[in-house]
C-alpha cells in the first residue's frame, strides 16, 4: 500500500484508536458489572454478560478475516466498528439483563474485526522490518486499558451512570470512522467472488466453536450450587467434546473448500504452524495473572475492586514496555527469534517466581515479580505477529493474522478455565491445613470446608460466619478468615504453575522458529508485482511501503 507517510500515520491513528476502544470495554465493563447487576436484577446472567461478548467476537475473528482478504479492509473494518458502535449503544440502553446480554452479543459481532484487521491493515502499510516498532503497540494498549480502565469505568458507574460506560465509545468510535473513510484506501484484492467463499465452513466453525466456548466460560463460571462445575459436568466437558468432534468435521470440510477461512495448507510452513501452537500456549500462560492478582488484593488486602487494578501496575508495565521495546528491537535488528526465546525464558522465570505467593508477601516483592512476568510475556504480544505475517503471501494476510487472534483467544479461554480449576482445588486441599495452624479445632473444619466457596469470596464470608459461630465460638471467626486468606493466597501461587508449565511449551515451540530475515518493502513490492527480486537489489537500509 502505496501511501504518503503523514497519511499513514493518520490511518495508524484511527486503527490504534479503535484497537484501544475494544480493548478497553473489557475492563471498564467488568468494573461497573457489580453495579448493573444490582439495577436490573440479573444475578442469573452475570456470567453471559461477558460470555455473549466474548463467544459472538472470537467467532467472528476467523471470517472477517477471510472477507478482509477478499473484500479489503476498509469495507470489513468500518462494518465491524459500526456493529460494535451499535452494540455499544443498544447496551447503553438495556432495561433488563436479557436486552444487555443480547447486545453485548451484537457488540462482540463488531469486536471481532477489529483486533485481526487492525493488525493487518498495519502490514498493508508497512513492511515486516518496520511493523515490529508499530505491532509492538498493541501490547502497550492492552496494557494501558488495564491500568486507566478500572478507573473510567469506576468514576463514570460512580459519578455518571453505568448506562455511559457504554455511551463512551461513541464519540471515539465515530472520529475513528471518520478518519477510516477519508484516509483508508479501500482496495479489495478479489482473491475469490463471493459465491466461492466458504458458507459451509463457517456454519460449521460457528457450531463447533459456540459449545466449545461456552463449555469453557462455564467451567470458569460459579454454578446455582455457588460453586465451579467439574470437567465431568456436561455443561462443561459435554459441551467441549460436542465442539472439538464438530471441529474435526470443520477441518474436513476445509481440505475440500477452494476458500477455507483457515487455510490448512499455511500449516505446511514450519514457521507459521509453530508460532500458532506457541501464540496458543502463550494464551494459556499470560491471562491467569490478569485476573487472579486483583482478587488477591480484594480478598486478602482487603482493597476496593477497582484500586485492586492500580494493584498490578508492574505486571502492564512490564508488559507494554516487553511489547513496545521487544517490537523497536525487532524492526532495529531485522531478526526476532533470539529476542523471542528470551522474552518466553523471561515469562517462564516469572511464572514461578509467582508460585511463591503467600498472604504476608511484600507489595514490593509481590510488584517485582509482577514486573518480571510482564517482561517476559511482552515479546509474544508482538514478535509472532510479525513471525506469521512475514511467512505468508501478502493475498493471506488478513486469514493468517485472524487465524493468530483466534487462537490467543482460545488460549486464554482455557487458561482461565484451568487456572480456575487448578485455583479451586488448591483451595481446598490447603484450606485444613492453614485452619489448623491458626488453632481452628478439628471438628469445625469439616463444616469449613463445605463453605470453601464462601471463604474464598470477598469479605471471607463473615456475615455467615458470624451467623454460625456465635458467643464463646466467634472468636474463631479472625483466625478462620487469617486461614482462609493463608490457603487462597497458596492456590493463587499454586496456579501459576500452569503459567510455568504453558510458558514452557511455548518457549519449545519458539526454539523451533527458523531466525528468518523480515521482509523488506522491495521485496514485497516484487511479491505483488509477481517478480523476483535479484539479491545486489536488496536495499541495505529499510523503507516504508
Amino acid at each position: 500500500m502505496f501511501l504518503p507517510p503523514r497519511r499513514k500515520l493518520a490511518i495508524l491513528g484511527a486503527i490504534l484508536l479503535t484497537m484501544f476502544l475494544a480493548s478497553l470495554d473489557q475492563t471498564v465493563v467488568g468494573t461497573a458489572l457489580p453495579r448493573i447487576i444490582t439495577d436490573l436484577n440479573g444475578a442469573n446472567l452475570y456470567a453471559w454478560v461477558v460470555t455473549a461478548y466474548l463467544l459472538t467476537s472470537t467467532i467472528t475473528v476467523p471470517i472477517y478475516g477471510k472477507f478482509s482478504d477478499v473484500f479489503g479492509r476498509k469495507v470489513m473494518l468500518i462494518i465491524g466498528v459500526c456493529l460494535f458502535l451499535l452494540g455499544s449503544w443498544l447496551s447503553g440502553l438495556s432495561q433488563n439483563m436479557n436486552q444487555l446480554v443480547l447486545f453485548r452479543a451484537v457488540q462482540g459481532l463488531g469486536a471481532g474485526a477489529l483486533f485481526p484487521i487492525v493488525i493487518a491493515t498495519i502490514a498493508d502499510l508497512y513492511s515486516p522490518r518496520e511493523r515490529g516498532r508499530f505491532q509492538g503497540l498493541f501490547g502497550g494498549i492492552f496494557g494501558l486499558s488495564f491500568i486507566i480502565g478500572p478507573f473510567i469505568g469506576g468514576w463514570i458507574t460512580d459519578h455518571i451512570s453505568w448506562h455511559w460506560v457504554f455511551y463512551v465509545n461513541v464519540p471515539f468510535g465515530i472520529a475513528s470512522l471518520i478518519v477510516l473513510s477519508i484516509t483508508l484506501p479501500g482496495l479489495a484484492r478479489r482473491t475469490a467472488s463471493a459465491r466461492d467463499l466458504d458458507y459451509l465452513g463457517i456454519v460449521v466453525f460457528t457450531a463447533g466453536v459456540v459449545p466449545l466456548m461456552v463449555g469453557l466460560s462455564n467451567k470458569g463460571f460459579v454454578n446455582s450450587n455457588g460453586q465451579l462445575p467439574n470437567w465431568t459436568d456436561l455443561n462443561v466437558g459435554g459441551l467441549i467434546v460436542l465442539g472439538a468432534v464438530i471441529l474435526v468435521a470443520f477441518v474436513l470440510v476445509e481440505m475440500r473448500s477452494k476458500e477455507p477461512i483457515i487455510p490448512l495448507d499455511l500449516f505446511r510452513s514450519r514457521d507459521y504452524s509453530v508460532s500458532m501452537a506457541a501464540v496458543f500456549v502463550f494464551g494459556v500462560a499470560m491471562f491467569a495473572a490478569v485476573l487472579f492478582m486483583p482478587r488477591f488484593y480484594q480478598t486478602v488486602r482487603g482493597i476496593s475492586a477497582t484500586a485492586s487494578g492500580y494493584y498490578i501496575w508492574p505486571l502492564l508495565v512490564g508488559l507494554m514496555g516487553g511489547s513496545i521495546g521487544s517490537g523497536l528491537l525487532i524492526s532495529r535488528l531485522g531478526r526476532y527469534k533470539w529476542l523471542m526465546v528470551g522474552g518466553a525464558v523471561v515469562m517462564v522465570i516469572g511464572g514461578y517466581l509467582l508460585t511463591h505467593i503467600t498472604a504476608d508477601i511484600s507489595d514490593w516483592t509481590l510488584w517485582g515479580f509482577m514486573l518480571v512476568l510482564g517482561f517476559g510475556i511482552g515479546p509474544s504480544m508482538a514478535g509472532f505477529t510479525v513471525v506469521v505475517q512475514n511467512s505468508v503471501p501478502i493475498s493471506r494476510l488478513g486469514v493468517a493474522t485472524s487465524t493468530l487472534t483466534f487462537l490467543r483467544q482460545i488460549g486464554a479461554s482455557v487458561g482461565l478455565a484451568v487456572a480456575g480449576t487448578v485455583f479451586s482445588t488448591q483451595f481446598a486441599n490447603r484450606l485444613p491445613t492453614e485452619l489448623s495452624a491458626q488453632g481452628v479445632p478439628q471438628p469445625a473444619i469439616p463444616q469449613l470446608l463445605r463453605l470453601s466457596e464462601l471463604l474464598q469470596s470477598v469479605g471471607n464470608g463473615r456475615p455467615v460466619l458470624e451467623h454460625i459461630f456465635q458467643g464463646p465460638a466467634a472468636a474463631l471467626i479472625p483466625k478462620i478468615v487469617v486461614g482462609a486468606n493463608n490457603a487462597l493466597a497458596l492456590a493463587i501461587g499454586d496456579l501459576f504453575w500452569v503459567t510455568v508449565i504453558a510458558g514452557v511449551l511455548g518457549l519449545a515451540f519458539t526454539l523451533m522458529l527458523r531466525d528468518r530475515p523480515l521482509r523488506s518493502a522491495r521485496e514485497i513490492r516484487a511479491e505483488a508485482a509477481g517478480t523476483q527480486l535479484e539479491p545486489a537489489q536488496e536495499p541495505a537500509i529499510e523503507v516504508g511501503l
